[in-house]
């Protein structure tokens, strides 16, 4: 069975997990713009962190036969530093247009404050006018609120309802999401999000139109191999394999491949690992033997 994990933070992984996440079955994933634990002091850290995800990330993944993909955004934590905000607001347009960039996101609500509502804003302006789709990162806290404002919001802007991801829902706002048009994303993350048996539950209920499964795996406790102990877990509850196949793989296709730039054949194509390649001169490898082509 293949799988994508359109929701992962790979930069906080180690090669342990890529090579954990190929062996489960992961061909592809997509890795959101996000906070680094701490709050970034200058745009350069931006520049660099954004440069990040889309090259080296990327060849780090293909030492492992994974293909990477991306979001660029201002995260709505950051937002509230408006010196700070205004500065990445320049730089985004350099970045958002680049190979493998699939989205803006992740963007929207952390506390709800003017500054986050007034950065969200910015960039669906963004993403209309260059006709590209947005991940919407749903807050922790007050998340029925947040994830109503969230498409209401987008609505409000003009964006198609298929051109937003609502990410992180639950069982309390899948119903709105889906009711809206909207591509319901959830977040397979221990004890905080979503489990895989509630995962289970939902898809038993509302079906696999329009519902995606991720990790959200990053530098805290989180499971990179959530995607596939999520599908593991339909099978054993008896769900269709097209509904797995769907939430887990399919939809994920369905929301991201309008930018253009999120394309199966990508990962279809015969691979070829070759782990004595190079990136500025650096490898994925520490006097470990390389994986070479047979």
């Amino acid at each position: 069975m293949k799988l994508i994990d359109p929701h992962i933070h790979m930069t906080a992984r180690t090669t342990d997990d890529y090579q954990a996440m190929a062996d489960a079955g992961i061909v592809a994933v997509i890795e959101p713009a996000f906070w680094l634990g701490q709050p970034r002091t200058n745009v350069g850290s931006f520049i660099d962190y954004f440069s990040t995800l889309t090259s080296w990330e990327r060849f780090r993944a293909s030492q492992f036969g994974i293909q990477h993909y991306c979001t660029i955004g201002l995260n709505s934590k950051e937002a509230n530093n408006e010196e700070l905000a205004e500065a990445v607001m320049d730089i985004l347009p350099q970045f958002v247009c680049k190979e493998r960039v699939v989205a803006i996101g992740e963007i929207g609500y952390d506390d709800q404050t003017a500054l986050e509502d007034k950065y969200y804003r910015l960039q669906l302006e963004l993403a209309k006018e260059i006709n590209i789709p947005v991940m919407v990162h749903t807050p922790h806290r007050d998340k029925k609120s947040g994830t109503l404002r969230s498409m209401d919001v987008a609505t409000e802007h003009g964006l198609p309802p298929e051109q937003v991801i609502i990410d992180h829902n639950n069982e309390e706002t899948v119903r709105d999401v889906l009711d809206k048009g909207h591509w319901a994303a959830f977040t397979i993350y221990p004890r905080t999000k979503m489990g895989a048996e509630r995962m289970a539950a939902v898809v038993k209920q509302y079906g696999p139109e329009r519902i995606i499964v991720d990790s959200s795996a990053d530098w805290g406790v989180s499971n990179p191999l959530s995607v596939a102990h999520c599908a593991a877990e339909m099978q054993r509850q008896g769900i269709p394999q097209e509904h797995i196949d769907a939430t887990c793989y399919g939809n994920a296709l369905l929301a991201y491949g309008p930018s253009g730039q999120f394309n199966e054949s990508d990962w279809l194509a015969e691979t070829t690992i070759d782990q004595r390649n190079l990136h500025s001169g650096n490898s994925v490898l520490r006097g470990q033997e390389p994986i070479t082509p047979q």
